[in-house]
């Protein structure tokens, strides 16, 4: 198979030093630019994944401002380009502006071809970890669940449930606190069942007033109260044949919770003012925040429909409780939202990648996707920084007293911090580590890690 060619792109107006630039690198193939418009002609042509630039170029070759468009216009165009800023001796800068616009590095006139040839070359490797890396991102988005973002073995412990739920048409309840994608699941379950084809109806609890929330779920006749001008169906007729998920469930009126228990027992429903029995063929979800054993015990809550409505229960965990989620979490999102507002932001910065490590992250999913999309949007430079996230400090887990076990899980989350560093790849995580590639292995299986 033949080697795919390395091009790389020259964009000065100098021919000279076109020519010297030129001969400098054997290992690729050279693109010679002038200008703006020749630069954006081989960009289009070639794709050349790494640029040299030369800020002062024709129509304004004593100034910057022709380079620095020539710059953003590059990644405009493609993101990924690793441009490298050619400069005056004493124009650091217009070297640093560049830098915040999204170039990669930059080169101080007069240019020495070695070091220059060592900045494209370390350029050139980094594009193609970073392809790797969004390989591996498509590869991990496919699973464990559609919608779901997760590598921790903790989450994909309760995939692996969703996935054995999903068949049957067992009553399922999801514990969590609130932003942990308690409907992302029940979702999940609904595409992997057998009524993946029909309506998944959804109501919160909580968000409808207690005087409204029996007729949103068993709809009424005409002329049951003052108001019903005619028969309505109500949420679980709609999701007959489907899914209907009951979120926060533990915000149930008590007086409604035997009606509710009838219909699971019996599954037909009579409408309010009605008389007739309607058959009703639907697989029930329900959610809450809430400790349901405790409302038991204080009274609000009936234990038999507890019983009725947990034949199995899943308990997502919290952010804090899923090791590196949080900075897989990040990095997805900031590559959303990046998308979405036409953002040049290349990543997080050393501070920021420890502050979401070490965050409790209260709000769980919710607050981290919030934050992120903020800071994208607020961000001045093409990193993501602490100030950006408005994070003030980390904070520490708390560690067993146990010598042995100590040891074990410093090594075990310094190994899931060094996979996420390296976005799993094996070599740079046991280069980050220090230690040789067989020993990380021989450690991943030790603690039953998997990239």
């Amino acid at each position: 198979m033949a080697e795919i060619s390395k091009h790389l792109l020259i964009v000065e107006d100098d021919v000279g030093l076109q020519s010297q630039l030129k001969w400098c690198f054997d290992d690729f193939e050279v693109l010679i630019a002038g200008d703006r418009q020749e630069a954006i002609t081989q960009l289009r042509r070639h794709q050349p994944v790494v640029v040299t630039l030369d800020l002062g170029l024709p129509p304004d070759p004593g100034g910057v401002s022709e380079g620095l468009a020539t710059l953003e216009e590059i990644l405009a165009i493609a993101p990924g380009t690793k441009i490298i800023v050619v400069t005056g001796d004493n124009d650091r800068a217009n070297a640093v502006r560049a830098i915040a616009l999204g170039a990669y590095d930059f080169c101080q006139k007069p240019v020495e071809p070695e070091i220059l040839s060592l900045i494209v070359n370390r350029a050139y490797h980094v594009h193609e970890l970073e392809q790797e890396n969004l390989k591996l991102q498509k590869d991990q988005s496919k699973t464990p669940l559609n919608g779901i973002i997760a590598t921790s073995p903790e989450m994909l412990k309760v995939c692996r449930t969703i996935e054995k739920v999903a068949p049957s048409n067992i009553t399922t309840l999801l514990l969590g606190a609130s932003g942990t994608g308690k409907e992302l699941f029940a979702q999940a379950v609904h595409e992997l069942s057998p009524r993946a084809n029909h309506k998944m109806v959804a109501i919160n609890c909580a968000a409808i007033p207690a005087n409204l929330i029996e007729s949103e779920l068993f709809g009424y006749e005409k002329g049951a109260f003052t108001g019903a001008a005619k028969q309505t169906k109500g949420k679980i007729e709609y999701a007959n044949g489907g899914t209907l998920f009951l979120d926060e469930i533990g915000d149930l009126p008590f007086d409604l919770q035997a009606k509710l228990l009838r219909f699971l027992q019996e599954r037909v429903l009579e409408r309010i003012g009605g008389r007739e029995e309607i058959p009703i063929d639907v697989r029930i979800i329900c959610a809450t925040h809430q400790n349901i054993q405790e409302l038991i015990e204080e009274g609000r809550f009936r234990e038999d429909l507890y019983y009725r409505i947990s034949e199995v229960s899943i308990r997502i965990p919290s952010l804090k409780e899923r090791e590196g989620d949080a900075l897989v979490l990040a990095k997805a999102f900031l590559d959303r939202f990046r998308k979405e507002y036409g953002r040049q932001i290349s990543g997080f910065d050393k501070n920021a990648i420890q502050a979401i490590e070490n965050y409790d992250w209260p709000g769980n999913v919710r607050e981290i996707e919030s934050r992120i999309k903020r800071a994208v949007i607020m961000a001045d430079g093409s990193m993501i920084t602490l100030d950006d996230l408005e994070l003030d400090s980390a904070k520490v887990d708390t560690m067993p007293l146990n010598l042995k076990e100590v040891r074990g899980e410093a090594e075990r989350k310094a190994i899931l911090r060094a996979l996420n560093h390296a976005d799993s790849n094996v070599s740079d995580t046991a280069k980050i580590l220090g230690i040789t590639r067989p020993t990380l292995y021989s450690l991943m299986e030790k603690y039953d890690i998997k990239p």
